[in-house]
């Protein structure tokens, strides 16, 4: 079965992310503090803690960084008090775009994510007129080459929801939010680690760009990720390479 192959955005997002990546251990860092603070230190009773800790350590930050940043966080140490804001809009040509913020500064953030969607041609919208285009799911990304069959049968047999195999030969596994950790761990246990793995919110239905069209939407995401504080940019835009 042909897909959206998550493989061409990974590496987009990595090339972006190895330019600056000062800014995006800032942002890894503050997502780590908030879940230590929210759920506790302990990765085994706090999903969104350890799923940020796989994060950083995919973005390859130390481990004595992830480390304080945990302890400051279950400790109560940090004293920032940063809200949860997910904006809604859309890019040139209708494209739905998610934009999920920690922020400790509501206007702030709300004057920053207003300029960007106006600066590159897009608009923002009102509380639900998108997020309803996307479902939240978990998904385990492979690179081109991987043994699509042998996934297939192994990622079911875990709980998966779906094994996609990809135009360029990629390999996609979805799972549902709550399967995510345990479909993940024993794909790693099986010799089977993904490339890339995270919980993110998918579109139902995927809009196909390219060229101009295409590269109006990147600036507009490129500038929106840019913010320190964006954690996360979804589209409905399948760009081609």
């Amino acid at each position: 079965m042909a897909g959206h192959s998550k493989w061409a955005n990974i590496k987009h997002k990595k090339a972006a992310n190895d330019k600056k990546r000062g800014k995006l251990w800032s942002k890894l860092i503050k997502e780590v503090t908030v879940a230590a603070r929210q759920g506790g230190g302990d990765i085994s009773a706090n999903p969104r803690l350890r799923l940020a800790i796989d994060k950083a350590k995919a973005g390859n930050m130390p481990n004595d960084t992830i480390d304080r940043a945990v302890k400051r966080g279950a400790g109560g140490e940090d004293t920032g008090n940063f809200d949860e804001i997910r904006y809604e809009g859309y890019a040139p040509g209708g494209i739905a775009v998610l934009v999920d913020c920690l922020t400790d500064n509501r206007n702030r953030t709300a004057s920053e994510v207003r300029h960007a969607f106006t600066k590159h041609g897009g608009n923002l919208g009102t509380d639900g007129s998108v997020a309803y285009l996307f479902q939240k799911q978990g998904i385990l990304s492979y690179a081109p080459g991987t043994d699509e069959d042998a996934l297939l049968e192994l990622a079911l047999e875990l709980g998966a929801d779906d094994v996609v195999g990809n135009d360029d030969e990629s390999v996609d596994v979805y799972t549902s939010a709550e399967e995510f950790h345990t479909v993940h761990d024993g794909l790693i246990k099986k010799d089977q680690a993904p490339d890339h793995a995270e919980i993110a919110f998918t579109a139902e239905t995927q809009i196909e760009l390219q060229g101009e069209a295409a590269e109006k939407v990147l600036r507009l995401v490129d500038f929106l990720e840019d913010l320190d504080d964006v954690q996360e940019v979804y589209t409905n835009a399948n760009l081609t390479d």
